[in-house]
C-alpha cells in the first residue's frame, strides 16, 4: 500500500477485535490475533492498545493498518540483509486468504512457520529508556561499559546490542552476551547480533533522511527447519522502535516520541494503579496518538520515495 492507500484506509472506529473467520484460532496478544492455515500462519494486527502491560478499552483506528504496512515496507528494505517470514508472493496469497473478508488485508500478515529466537534483539544509538536509567545508576548499559558525563537522551558512541529475554512473569529482562550465547547457541547469538546491528543501521540511516533519529529499537528472529535464521514480527515500527524528531532533539532529557507517548502522558495524569481494567481514553488522546503514528509512517515512506 502506498501512503495515501494508508491514510484512506484507516477507520472511524477502533477494530479491537476480530469475528466471522474460518481458519483455527490458535492465540491471542496485547495486540495480535493468530490463526493457523497449515503450513503457514495469519498475523492480524488489530487497533487494540496496551499500555504499562494492560489493554485499554479504547483502541487507536487504524493503529494495525499503519503497525502492519510499516513492517510490510521494512520487510522489503531489509531482503537484501535477511530472509523474513512472509510467505512467497506475500500479497496475491493473502487476498486469495482473505478473498470474503477483504476489510482485513490491510491488517494482515501470512507467514511462514517458524520457530522463534528466545531472544528480542534490541540495538540502542541513545541512551534513553532503562538504558538511561541503568547509565544513570551504574555507568554502564548493562554490561557495557561507558564514557562519564552522558546525560539523557545521549548519543552511545556507537550503536549497542543488549538483548533480552522473557522472565517467568513474561517482562524483558537484560541478559549479557554470555547469557545470550547459552540461551540460543553461539552461531544463532552471533547472526542476530550482527544482523540486528545492520539493520539497526539501515533504519538509522532512513530515519536520518526523514527528520527522525532512531534511538533504539527491537527486532525478533526464527529459524526455519535447516536452521536458516529470518526475521519474523514487526519490524522498525513505532511499536517496537523509538523515534524522535531531528528538530526537536535536546540531550538532557526525555524526548518526544513517535508512539503512544500521549497515551503514557495521559495515564500517568491519572490516579490509576496500572492494573486491569484500564481507564477509557478521551478522543483528543486518541486523535493526536493516531497523528504521530501517521506522521512517522509518512516521513519514513517519504524518505525512500
Amino acid at each position: 500500500m502506498t501512503f495515501d492507500e494508508v491514510k484512506a484506509a484507516l477507520p472511524e472506529i477502533a477494530m479491537r477485535e476480530i469475528d466471522g473467520l474460518p481458519y483455527p484460532h490458535i492465540g491471542s496478544g496485547k495486540v495480535r490475533e493468530i490463526y493457523d492455515l497449515g503450513d503457514k500462519l495469519l498475523l492480524i494486527a488489530t487497533d487494540r492498545l496496551s499500555a504499562f502491560d494492560v489493554v485499554l478499552p479504547d483502541g487507536i483506528p487504524g493503529k494495525g493498518i499503519m503497525l502492519t504496512q510499516a513492517s510490510l515496507w521494512w520487510f522489503r528494505q531489509t531482503e537484501p540483509l535477511i530472509a523474513n517470514h512472509l510467505v512467497d508472493d506475500h500479497d496475491a496469497a493473502l487476498r486469495v486468504v482473505l478473498a470474503d473478508h477483504p476489510q482485513l488485508i490491510p491488517y494482515s500478515m501470512l507467514v511462514k512457520k517458524l520457530t522463534p529466537v528466545k531472544l528480542e534483539a534490541v540495538a540502542r544509538g541513545y541512551l534513553a529508556g532503562s538504558g538511561w536509567k541503568e547509565y544513570r545508576d551504574t555507568g554502564k548499559l548493562f554490561e557495557y561499559p561507558l564514557p562519564s558525563g552522558l546525560i539523557e537522551s545521549s548519543a552511545l558512541p556507537e550503536p549497542l546490542f543488549t538483548p533480552t529475554t522473557k522472565a517467568d512473569a513474561g517482562h524483558d529482562m537484560p541478559v549479557t552476551e554470555d547469557e545470550g550465547r547459552e540461551i540460543v547457541g553461539k552461531e544463532i547469538y552471533e547472526q542476530v547480533k550482527a544482523t540486528a546491528l545492520k539493520i539497526f543501521g539501515m533504519g538509522t540511516e532512513v530515519a536520518a533522511k526523514s527528520g527522525l533519529i532512531l534511538a533504539d529499537t527491537k527486532f525478533e528472529f526464527g529459524t526455519d527447519a535447516a536452521g536458516k535464521l529470518h526475521l519474523i514480527d514487526e519490524v522498525l515500527t513505532p511499536d517496537s522502535s523509538r523515534y524522535w524528531p531531528q528538530e526537536d532533539y535536546e540531550p538532557g532529557r526525555a524526548q518526544t516520541a513517535f508512539d503512544k507517548q500521549f497515551v503514557r502522558d495521559y495515564l500517568e495524569s491519572l490516579d490509576w494503579d496500572k492494573t486491569y481494567p484500564g481507564p477509557s481514553l478521551p478522543a483528543e488522546v486518541i486523535t493526536k496518538t493516531q497523528e504521530r503514528y501517521l506522521t512517522a509512517l509518512e516521513k519514513l515512506w517519504t524518505a525512500l520515495a
